[in-house]
């Protein structure tokens, strides 16, 4: 059964979203504030984090940024209607994906879901016809990626990803120096159903890069091609 944990100072979100997960067959976890949030979460960590913004003691992007120090658990954000600058901050940050409020419980319950099966697929759980261990590690240059310990590393060196930069990043090295369009790389990393536009793979993008570049200034594998997309350059 997976955990899903709900940060909001919104009692009321946290009620109705906790009943439409649990009717979903999910374990819930509620938490007010960012500050509960951090201590819970590093001790119970759940399978995907769905926290708002703006809250008390602790906002969203620092519990974010908190996090991602020492975990790469799925988070959604949850934001206001008119907060696109929040919106492309928190993805910059390692958020996975965001939900405008106000939202409807159903699209909550699909985007969880969407994530949820974007985690699996990364460590191999989707692989049949007795695919081995060593055939779905990928191999390009420097780099190393291993889906089903969703492990990278770069010269040696580890880097963490999110579930979103995972797939982007293995969408791009399968196939190196042919050009991936945004809407490849939507499709590789986004459930169907879920929709996002160009800014969001281009956030993601960037935030792959200060990551690669945190190991290894030198790191210029991601080519942008304008107007065109993103590709891989194998050295």
């Amino acid at each position: 059964m997976p955990t899903i944990a709900l940060v909001d100072d919104d009692r009321n979100i946290l009620t109705s979203v906790s009943m439409a997960l649990e009717a979903e067959g999910y374990h819930v976890q509620t938490y007010t504030d960012g500050a509960a949030a951090l201590a819970g979460l590093g001790a119970n960590p759940p399978d995907v984090a769905v926290f708002d913004i703006k809250m008390p003691r602790m906002d969203g992007m620092e519990l974010l940024r908190r996090l991602r120090q020492k975990s790469d658990m799925p988070v959604i954000f949850l934001t206001s209607k008119d907060d696109e600058i929040d919106e492309l901050f928190g993805l910059k940050m390692g958020a996975d994906d965001y939900i405008k409020k106000p939202f409807s419980q159903r699209l909550l319950v699909e985007r969880v879901k969407a994530v949820l099966r974007r985690a699996q697929n990364t460590k191999g759980e989707a692989a049949t016809g007795g695919e081995t261990e060593a055939a779905a590690v990928l191999e390009r240059g420097k780099l190393l990626l291993d889906p089903d310990r969703h492990a990278c590393t770069w010269g040696g060196e580890a880097v963490v990803l999110t579930v979103t930069e995972f797939l982007i990043l293995q969408s791009l090295a399968q196939r190196p120096g042919y050009v991936k369009s945004r809407d490849s790389l939507m499709d590789a990393a986004y459930d169907d159903q879920v929709y996002v536009d160009d800014r969001t793979i281009d956030s993601h993008i960037k935030r792959l890069r200060k990551k690669f570049k945190e190991v290894d200034k030198e790191f210029d594998a991601i080519e942008t091609l304008y107007g065109v997309g993103y590709r891989y350059r194998e050295a």
